[in-house]
């Protein structure tokens, strides 16, 4: 009867694992598709503006004259890379996030102190920026800054095509511009937003609050507005770096600081804010709506 138990319980691993993987995969989806068009605002912002022209200052102003310039169809502009990438990434953070989780856990309390909380999620946003963010958000800036010279002189007419440009010029190089940005702004981004949803979760738990739909989105809302102030400035410098022109790491930093100093580094932080806002109530109660309907039917397999 003991060896039987022991065998029953050593599967759950995997399953925990594989529900991870989807669950995170298919928030990650639903929450770029819902969220993209304050995403395309917010890169517009942070791109450098041409000579001449003043930069915006109202980011919902941008997706507003997107949309009156060039139509429904501009605000999802390069949107393809983005929701694959986010299946992706969301999938890996999920998984290495919950990985990290069950070895740092406190055995008693199956709890991790707040550090370890936020050391787990910078270890899930590393891998993510590897495996998935760093490529797929090359392809989305570059496509979004090839939009802007309007349909005449663009270069790009689609993702494919973007993909056979970026390859032919780069190599495969060209899908790791700006890679030290987006892994700084992964590690930090995710550290803070799966480490803080998490740290509140584990308060809620041990005070007895019950877990629903209404309290999942408030604490992913939570979860993505301090990740956003704290990670704003590695995330314009991940979009100077991935722009369609090259751009260095370091030059993107000098760029920045020449367009606007100090302040010029929380550009698109109003759109952002917004977005994360949402997007970290979505994602998060995403995750967790397909994790209660994704595990009985794994478990039955």
């Amino acid at each position: 009867m003991g060896k039987g138990k022991e065998k029953a319980v050593e599967p759950t691993k995997d399953v925990a694992a594989l529900v991870s993987l989807i669950s995170g995969g298919i928030a990650g989806g639903v929450e770029a598709a819902a969220t993209y068009p304050m995403e395309l605002g917010k890169t517009r912002v942070q791109l450098r503006a041409e000579p001449g022209v003043k930069p915006p200052k109202n980011p919902f102003k941008v997706v507003f004259n997107i949309y009156q310039n060039e139509g429904f169809r501009a605000l999802y502009k390069g949107c393809t890379s983005l929701i694959v990438g986010s299946v992706a990434k969301d999938a890996v953070r999920f998984l290495s996030f919950d990985m990290v989780k069950k070895t740092f856990k406190d055995p008693t309390t199956g709890n991790l102190t707040p550090a370890r909380n936020i050391l787990a999620g910078m270890a899930a946003g590393v891998m993510a920026s590897i495996f998935a963010v760093t490529p797929t958000e090359r392809i989305k800036t570059a496509m979004i800054d090839d939009a802007r010279s309007g349909k005449a002189s663009s270069r790009y007419t689609s993702t494919p095509h973007a993909i056979k440009m970026i390859w032919r010029e780069d190599g495969f190089v060209g899908f790791y511009r700006g890679f030290i940005g987006t892994t700084l702004k992964q590690a930090g981004a995710t550290g803070i937003r799966m480490g803080s949803y998490n740290i509140i979760k584990d308060y809620q738990r041990t005070n007895g609050i019950q877990q629903s739909t209404p309290v999942n989105f408030l604490n992913g809302a939570i979860a993505g507005l301090v990740t956003t102030l704290v990670s704003q400035p590695a995330d314009v410098i991940k979009t100077r770096s991935q722009s369609a022109k090259r751009t260095t790491t370091m030059q993107a930093i000098r760029e920045i600081w020449q367009d606007g100093g100090i302040k010029q580094f929380w550009s698109g932080t109003v759109l952002r804010l917004g977005r994360t806002i949402m997007a970290g109530g979505i994602l998060f109660t995403t995750a967790e709506a397909v994790h209660k309907v994704v595990e009985p039917i794994v478990l039955r397999k």
